[in-house]
């Protein structure tokens, strides 16, 4: 496969992909605005939020980034090769495993669900003793969801791994329509437990909408549950690539551990405010990034096993320049509206103005890390892709320990000057993300000999050039909407940031901006 055809089936991929992201992060949006509504940044809520945070640790130890990171290579290396006998049987034997390692994990921490969120998690509730019961009571419940999710995500890997992209991309709005459920028909009568119960009937859509499209994969002679299991090389050497990776999860699931217990202590709602910031950078940062990785990483896997290192030079480089390209002006246009966004998306029933003042302080901060997550995010597929998982667990691994640094010092800082000191936590991650970023590119570049840096370069400043034309735009509009309703501002900012920066970029003819109108023109 020729560089040119490898960058356009990652781009169509991508672009299946992100619309199947955007529709997940809608649906998103929607859970979250009716758990606003319901719950506001309400102290039970922040419980929720830290109840949750126990059942995604485990499910991303054994088999969120750590099992992908190590499963998608290997299991792509042998379909490229014609070894589709030895890829099943992988597949069949990790997934025994995920089932038992996370069932295993799930019960140790609904039996030391109080010691967890006494001494590690929330610490702040110690003194609060209905808010931490109630803390305890929520984390057992969600831990149901680790083993649903540990399967779905194992699942999403062998669909990914054959090209298959849409319907893996869809299973998070399964999640988030599970939660929808909760919120609206159980949470009436059974309050924020409705809500939990809502995240493990989730997880239980994430996983079943994706049964069909594996059983159209499996050869026809026969089923996943009757394929041998066995802890034969290719398991071993899967669980070997984890290792580093696991330890890289499990740094950086510290770094919100901390964060948490840090949040817990501060002024009510502030670890609610923090989620909100976070998941709305995430929303940005999923359809940009996210969507790229996950198109690009089978080809980048395909391309390494077949050792064409030219090839993966190329495609790494597109998809490093297509990400900056949107990445920032997404920054940009969540720092500069961030107050009207968060007043149309959550201001309503118990959320009120200084929960969105809460949100918007968390998301200034957390907005301009976008860029530095949505490059780190393709450059670590790139490393897992060439079979690497020590390399960006080490540099990971540094950059989340200065991150708990800055949290500390960042939050003490803020306070000292009067600020709001949950804007220190997100500054922190923030500036630790920028840094590995820079690092993991840097290594990269030494290990391919190059990667098109002057050309990254170059599509950067003018993408930069062209989002400070439009944060301009933005400033000369913000004084004419003072008394415009907030959906009016929120959705108008949005409209001409987005006409002024794709018009620059027409104008100052950005590769991808002419890639993107090629690829409309072509799908019209």
């Amino acid at each position: 496969m020729t560089p040119s055809s490898s960058n356009n089936q990652i781009a169509r991929a991508a672009g299946t992909v992100m619309v199947a992201i955007i529709f997940g992060q809608l649906v998103g949006l929607a859970r979250g605005v009716l758990v606003a509504r319901a719950f506001g940044a309400a102290p039970e809520l922040d419980a929720f939020f830290y109840a949750n945070r126990v059942s995604e640790t485990i499910f991303l130890l054994v088999a969120g980034g750590a099992l992908g990171s190590a499963f998608i290579p290997t299991f792509t290396g042998f379909l490229a090769k014609g070894d589709g006998a030895s890829a099943w049987t992988l597949a069949a034997s990790l997934a025994r495993l995920v089932t038992l390692a996370l069932s295993g994990l799930a019960i140790l921490a609904a039996v030391f669900a109080p010691q967890i969120v006494r001494y590690a998690l929330a610490p702040g509730f110690a003194d609060q003793p209905e808010l931490f019961a109630l803390t305890v009571n929520l984390l057992r419940i969600q831990l149901i969801s680790a083993v649903l999710f540990g399967l779905g995500g194992l699942i999403v890997g062998i669909l990914n791994a054959h090209q298959t992209f849409l319907v893996p991309a869809l299973t998070p709005a399964m999640y988030q329509l599970g939660i929808i459920f909760g919120v609206i028909f159980l949470a009436p009568t059974m309050g924020v437990y409705g809500l939990a119960w809502g995240v493990v009937i989730g997880a239980a859509l994430y996983l079943l909408l994706q049964i069909p499209s594996l059983l159209k994969l499996l050869p026809t002679h026969y089923s996943l549950f009757t394929i041998h299991y066995s802890l034969d090389s290719n398991v071993r050497h899967v669980l070997l690539l984890m290792a580093p990776r696991l330890i890289g999860v499990a740094v950086v699931q510290v770094n919100f551990w901390v964060n948490a217990a840090l949040a817990s202590g501060m002024d009510s709602g502030s670890g609610t405010a923090l989620y909100y910031g976070f998941s709305l950078m995430l929303m940005a940062q999923a359809a940009i990034a996210q969507s790229v990785a996950i198109a690009a990483m089978p080809t980048f896997s395909a391309q390494h096993a077949l050792g064409q290192t030219d090839a993966l030079r190329g495609s790494l480089a597109a998809s490093l320049r297509g990400v900056i390209f949107l990445a920032l002006p997404a920054a940009l246009g969540l720092i500069l509206l961030r107050e009207p966004l968060v007043a149309a998306l959550y201001q309503r029933g118990a959320f009120d103005s200084s929960d969105v003042s809460l949100v918007s302080w968390a998301l200034l901060f957390y907005a301009a890390g976008l860029v530095g997550h949505s490059i780190m995010e393709i450059l670590t597929r790139a490393f897992y892709a060439q079979h690497d998982t020590k390399t960006p667990v080490i540099i990971g691994t540094i950059a989340m320990l200065l991150n708990v640094v800055f949290s500390y010092g960042f939050s003490q800082w803020f306070a000292r000057m009067g600020l709001l000191p949950l804007g220190g936590l997100a500054l922190a991650n923030s500036l630790a993300t920028a840094l590995e970023a820079t690092a993991l590119f840097i290594v990269m570049r030494q290990r391919l000999g190059g990667i098109e840096g002057g050309l990254i370069l170059r599509g950067a400043g003018q993408s930069m050039f062209a989002a400070l034309g439009m944060a301009l735009a933005l400033g000369l509009l913000n004084p004419l909407t003072g008394r415009l309703d907030r959906w009016l501002v929120a959705l108008g900012g949005v409209f001409v940031g987005g006409v002024v920066y794709f018009g620059l970029a027409v104008v100052l003819k950005i590769p991808e901006v002419q890639g993107l109108i090629r690829f409309v023109k072509r799908s019209v």
